[in-house]
């Protein structure tokens, strides 16, 4: 009897095991959020066709950030951070990331460059890749793409391929500064306010940027190596003091992020003039 019990489980686990792709893909093929590749092609065009007219681009990079922040931080934080905003408009979607920004010369190694897992491309590569990937969602309906770059080296860059979209007509890309200046100089501000000094919320891996990092998904920060960081400052590729970040002062600096960027892309969404109106 127990042989038996025993081999009727196993039969039983096993066609729940078999069950549970099945489960898993039927649940992630109905409603998409606003991840645009997450979504299918018909999904998409319905969308459009609906009137989400906004498509937000967010801007990472692959950077070293001390001992204690992964590579792919900036990528991650400009995911989720689109996310948010993208649900708080309520008609808009997050395109991919942009994951391959401009880190400084490659040979001889400058700024991240000199750290391993850093990847560097051109400053114009950068900006024709932004310039299409906005010319692409424009030409399947979009009306509005926003830049939103997590990382303060590429902000110009942003500016110089909306500014060539622009002049070719048809949409509009904005490089979205208030999304930057809401990550670093009004969340600084909040944490000054708090007792915390510039030396120690720093520019770079240090607390605001490791505090927001937390944030967005606490597995980006390796707290054991948070000390080491603090100790091998600019030589570990750290600019500021790291120890005393958390989850909860990051969520301050997330939605000051959101916040701004909706109010931001609010105001500079307008009707595209139609030509055959011109007088």
């Amino acid at each position: 009897m127990l042989h038996l019990h025993t081999s009727v489980v196993r039969r039983a686990l096993a066609i729940a095991s078999l069950a549970l792709p099945l489960a898993g893909f039927a649940a992630s093929s109905v409603s998409p959020g606003v991840y645009l590749d997450d979504m299918t092609s018909p999904e998409l065009r319905d969308r459009i066709a609906a009137g989400t007219t906004t498509a937000l681009v967010p801007i990472g990079g692959t950077e070293q950030s001390g001992p204690h922040i992964v590579l792919g931080k900036h990528n991650v934080r400009a995911r989720v951070l689109a996310g948010r905003i993208a649900a708080k408009l309520g008609d808009a979607v997050v395109a991919p990331v942009v994951a391959y920004v401009p880190e400084g010369a490659i040979a001889p190694p400058a700024a991240h460059m000199r750290f391993a897992g850093t990847i560097s491309i051109p400053d114009a590569a950068f900006e024709a890749l932004l310039e299409s990937t906005a010319k692409s969602l424009c030409q399947h309906g979009m009306r509005d793409v926003f830049f939103l770059g997590d990382h303060g080296g590429y902000q110009t860059n942003e500016a110089k391929a909306a500014a060539r979209v622009n002049r070719s007509g048809g949409c509009r890309a904005h490089a979205l500064g208030a999304y930057y200046d809401a990550a670093t100089t009004t969340f600084n501000a909040d944490l000054k306010q708090r007792g915390f000094t510039d030396a120690e919320i720093g520019t770079h891996a240090g607390l605001a940027d490791t505090a927001l990092s937390l944030a967005a998904d606490p597995a980006l920060v390796r707290p054991a190596q948070s000390a080491a960081g603090s100790r091998g400052g600019v030589r570990a590729g750290v600019h500021g003091d790291p120890t005393r970040a958390t989850a909860d002062l990051g969520r301050i600096g997330v939605e000051r992020i959101v916040d701004a960027s909706v109010a931001a892309i609010r105001a500079a969404r307008e009707p595209i003039p139609n030509p055959s109106h011109r007088k």
